[in-house]
């Protein structure tokens, strides 16, 4: 019973940080930092990423980092899967593949969704740590079941090429699908190029269309040169749709 009754008040209170957040960002962002500094691990999270984006404080990364660490040796897995990312893109920090994995593998074996994804990434490309394709799926998988846009087409990818698993063109059309459906721009793109090539011209064209409202730049260069110089005429008429719509940023 104790235990249930603190669990319903820390549920209570991060419901409350959530809440605030919705008003003005300067005052959101004056109670966040002094509920960090009163050792909320939740408002600590929230706070470095706000003095990431800069978001009703002025940016500073360094601090960013300091609670992201902070949060992460009391056991918050955001804030360790948030650390990780500031190893790998050296914000507040100089850039160090191994210390972002380790954060990212602390961050998955916590069971958080995007600490799997991290952690598989590294292990898929042998970043920070040695290449384990087989681990590497099974943390996709792991995500994958959560929901996880991202690492539901990264599946898409393992059963397209036959990464640890048989190849399965079907299969990996439903991972793609899935991850489109969950607003992946990559699972857009790969669901389109799969429906072109099986002569679902209508649906891969409706995909296509979507993939520039979410999408990179330098993605959208990079898909728009692909289609635009393929062999298969199915997949060179996709092009234009990436030119239809304005890339988000």
């Amino acid at each position: 019973m104790a235990v249930h009754a603190a669990s319903t008040a820390a549920d209570a209170a991060v419901d409350a940080i959530h809440a605030l957040l919705s008003g003005p960002a300067g005052r959101a962002a004056r109670w966040l930092a002094g509920a960090a500094r009163r050792g909320h691990t939740e408002a600590q999270t929230l706070y470095g990423q706000w003095l990431l984006d800069g978001r009703g404080v002025k940016r500073n990364a360094t601090e960013a980092l300091y609670w992201f660490k902070t949060a992460a040796l009391a056991g918050h897995a955001m804030a360790a899967n948030m650390l990780g990312r500031c190893y790998e893109h050296g914000w507040g920090t100089p850039a160090c593949d191994k210390t972002a994995t380790h954060w990212y593998a602390r961050a998955a074996e916590a069971g958080l969704d995007w600490g799997q994804y991290n952690y598989a990434t590294s292990l898929q490309l042998g970043r920070g740590v040695p290449a384990d394709r087989a681990h590497a799926f099974a943390l996709f998988r792991a995500a994958a079941a959560q929901g996880h846009a991202k690492s539901i087409n990264v599946l898409g990818g393992f059963y397209e090429d036959g990464w640890e698993v048989e190849a399965d063109l079907a299969m990996a059309l439903r991972c793609y699908l899935r991850a489109a459906e969950g607003g992946d721009f990559r699972g857009q793109f790969n669901a389109a190029r799969l429906l072109a090539m099986a002569g679902r011209l209508d649906e891969a064209h409706d995909w296509m269309q979507a993939v520039p409202h979410t999408a990179t730049p330098a993605f959208l260069a990079k898909a728009h040169d692909f289609l635009a110089g393929h062999p298969d005429a199915r997949l060179r008429a996709l092009a234009g749709a990436l030119e239809t719509t304005s890339p988000c940023c």
